[in-house]
């Protein structure tokens, strides 16, 4: 039986630089690989840091959405490295 993959979504409009970026890390790391996480936010340099991070954690920025004030992103939790 598959397991059933999951969206979260994380409000962090009005959080400043670097609390998107450590909130989305933590929030990352509760999930399940393949889950996907939602993540809102309206700090202009999260465009900058949130890619940056996922780069560094190894995990997939699926898309970034702007529209007047608020920045999207969809994150895919990456499968566990196997060594």
């Amino acid at each position: 039986m598959l397991a059933m993959m999951t969206t979260t979504k994380l409000d962090l409009t009005g959080l400043k630089c670097p609390l998107p970026a450590l909130k989305t890390r933590k929030a990352l790391k509760a999930l399940r690989p393949g889950d996907r996480l939602e993540v809102h936010c309206t700090d202009p340099l999260a465009v900058i840091d949130i890619p940056n991070l996922l780069t560094e954690m190894g995990e997939r920025l699926e898309s970034t959405e702007r529209d007047d004030d608020r920045i999207v992103f969809v994150i895919e939790k990456a499968q566990a490295a196997t060594i």
